[in-house]
């Protein structure tokens, strides 16, 4: 960072800038003039101090180390426009949207801006006060001081090849905005006569994302070849200084560096956005935090052209290597969780009662049971929650400090680890009793919370509870159920389960426990993480699958439910069947696609992009869960497996579209352009 002193003290103060002056014009100077002599100055500025200076320009952000004085600050307050006070001709090649974006504020800031394009952008050009040229030779023939590219990472070789650059004056600054640097910095060095200074630069933004500003937003550069002379070293600063007044934050980074951190955050997170476009993923009724960070990501992405994206593979070394571990993360995942089923497969064909032919047949789950047919079924699809509608039991409960004993249940937990222990601490507090049983001993844990612990599941069940939780793996869930002592419970007891599939328990339940005993299947769409600051907001989804008609047992329930309304949860009135057709295009995409980054081992870079931000919180957020929670999301969710493959084929899909392309340039190389191998090899990594 940049100390930034009102003047250097190396200089006399006779040869420093006077407030006066800067007042008497109204402008506001770029840092690197307040180092530099006035007009009345004797003392020519040594190349030495000049070099200093520019060594000293690293990184420059205004919000950690400002370069401007009070001084500074005072004159802009004085120009309505912030204008620069030494105005650049600016000329940009490519007047696409991306230059108009630019165009707008190099205006703004009072620099003389020209344009040339293929497309007539003349009377777009018109309106932001740009003198458009149709013939490069004429606009050249102006003697731009900066030229600054803004065409496609396509074109942009032959483009340049093709400009009269004979027309310029020999010490022009050219400087680019492609995406991807070392390609563009060889490109230039290449083509561009050695007279000319270069720039590579990658503003890491666009009219987007950039439409409030581009404060603390990233400028990478690179000053790849500037002349000694010092018009030639102010006219770089100047130019910089453009995105530096507007607030951005600038990064001084080698091209090679950019290129390696880009094939991570820019190639990474457009391939995962144009694989779940192809998904069609829409919102739904459910979505989770993670799930709404995705479909951003792929509304960010889509915008953006095909050709874009290409070039990010194609001139970016690095691309290719990072497609390679997306794919072997990809195929690992796929391999874990076909192993696993094959697990699961062998056990029910050699060690269940029922015994299966060939492959694992799991239909039994989500056949309809009789057991049901004499219970009233809710409609389904209707949205419960303390904006939305009262609830019929406590709906004046809730405005009062404290309910009536009545609304208070015994609730049973079966399974106290952290989940279970999770939602404790809330039944505690809203003054229910609480009672637990888990194969671990959690006895310490449960008399701090106030919870009753009991190591024998029979004695629970002989205290009666009105409710029984389960909080249990889902893998584990059948066997817990035929374990379960329903001899030892009253006739009419509520089983609840709070798993992150639905059809499946819902099943169980049905099949294994006896006909009186009431069904609510729920999902609390968080957990210690997410909730740990409150379940306002947050979605509880549930299917009151068997409710007695009895008052006492329509109002048991809406007592249970009334435990996440109070909490401010939304609630969610939803068939199983639903939900886990929602699910899978939420939960298990989301999880999947936080498992294959897992792979790749992302981590952050100084330049991180808001959507590599969304792909490493997405990490975060499913690499703290077991992989038996995301098998059980695959194996119990019968729309599990459909996802997988459109995943799959997307996948597939986007990797033979790129290919393809790249199979056709270097055809194209080899037969049309009469280029040798060698040559091909270059253009691809350069």
């Amino acid at each position: 960072m940049l100390s930034s002193p009102s003047f250097c003290p190396t200089l006399p103060a006779a040869q420093q800038p006077h407030l006066s002056e800067l007042l008497r014009h109204q402008l506001q100077p770029p840092f690197f003039l307040r180092s530099l002599p006035t007009k009345s100055s004797a003392a020519p500025l040594s190349l030495s101090f000049s070099r200093r200076c520019r060594r000293a320009f690293r990184i420059q952000c205004i919000d950690a180390a400002q370069p401007y004085d009070s001084e500074f600050k005072l004159s802009l307050a004085h120009s309505s426009h912030g204008t620069s006070p030494d105005p650049l001709k600016i000329a940009i090649i490519g007047f696409g949207n991306f230059g108009q974006f630019l165009a707008k504020t190099l205006t703004r800031q009072g620099h003389e801006v020209l344009a040339h394009s293929r497309s007539d952008h003349s009377h777009a050009a018109l309106q932001l006060g740009v003198r458009f040229f149709s013939d490069p030779s004429d606009l050249f023939e102006e003697h731009p001081e900066v030229i600054l590219l803004c065409t496609s990472i396509i074109s942009t070789g032959q483009f340049l090849k093709t400009l009269p650059l004979q027309r310029l004056k020999r010490s022009t600054l050219f400087v680019d905005v492609l995406s991807v640097k070392e390609f563009s910095k060889n490109l230039m060095l290449k083509v561009l006569p050695a007279d000319f200074d270069i720039i590579c630069s990658h503003p890491m933004f666009g009219p987007e994302s950039a439409k409030h500003g581009w404060k603390g937003l990233f400028f990478v550069y690179e000053k790849v070849r500037i002349g000694n002379e010092d018009s030639r070293v102010l006219r770089c600063e100047k130019f910089l200084d453009i995105f530096a007044r507007e607030e951005c934050a600038m990064i001084e980074m080698s091209c090679a560096e950019h290129d390696e951190y880009a094939a991570g955050f820019q190639f990474m997170t457009h391939t995962v956005g144009r694989v779940l476009k192809m998904l069609n993923l829409e919102s739904t009724p459910i979505n989770t935090k993670g799930y709404e960070k995705l479909l951003d990501l792929v509304e960010n992405t889509a915008c953006d052209s095909f050709d874009l994206y290409y070039g990010l593979f194609m001139y970016n070394k690095n691309a290719l290597a990072m497609l390679k571990k997306l794919n072997a993360a990809f195929e690992a995942l796929k391999n874990e969780i076909f192993e696993s089923l094959d697990d699961v497969a062998r056990k029910r064909q050699y060690e269940s009662d029922e015994k299966v032919d060939g492959l694992l047949d799991i239909s039994w789950m989500f056949k309809e049971n009789n057991n049901g047919s004499a219970w009233k079924e809710t409609a389904p699809n209707s949205v419960r929650s303390q904006d939305t509608a009262p609830w019929p039991i406590n709906g004046r409960a809730r405005n009062s400090e404290q309910s009536s004993n009545s609304s208070k249940l015994k609730i049973a937990i079966i399974g106290f680890g952290n989940f279970g222990q999770f939602l404790a601490r809330t039944f505690v507090r809203q003054g229910h009793q609480v009672l637990a049983h888990s194969r671990t001993d959690y006895s310490n844990v449960a008399e701090s919370t106030g919870v009753s612990f009991f190591s024998d599941v029979d004695d629970l069940c002989e205290e009666h509870p009105e409710v029984i939780l389960l909080c249990i793996s889902i893998l584990s869930m059948e066997k817990v159920l035929k374990s379960l002592p329903f001899q030892r419970l009253k006739r009419s007891t509520l089983f609840v389960d709070v798993l992150s599939v639905k059809e499946f328990p819902r099943s169980l339940f049905l099949q294994y426990l006896p006909p009186d005993f009431d069904i609510l299947c729920t999902h609390p769409m968080f957990g210690p993480e997410s909730g740990k600051n409150g379940w306002e907001g947050l979605t509880f989804v549930y299917d009151k699958v068997r409710i007695g008609y009895e008052e006492s047992r329509k109002s048991r329930c809406e007592k249970f439910l009334d435990v996440f309304a109070r909490e401010g949860c939304k609630m969610e009135e939803m068939s199983c069947a639903d939900h886990d057709r929602h699910a899978a295009g939420s939960q298990f995409i989301t999880h999947t696609v936080g498992r294959i980054l897992e792979k790749l081992k992302l981590e952050p870079t100084p330049i991180n992009t808001r959507g590599y931000e969304t792909l490493l919180n997405l990490v975060e957020n499913t690499a703290g869960d077991s992989f038996d929670l995301y098998y059980g999301l695959f194996l119990y969710n019968v729309n599990a497996m459909d996802q997988l493959e459109r995943l799959d084929l997307a996948f597939e899909s986007l990797k033979k579209r790129l290919l393809q392309r790249l199979h056709g340039v270097i055809r194209k190389q080899y037969f049309e352009d009469g280029v040798s191998s060698d040559n091909v090899q270059i253009e691809l990594h350069s």
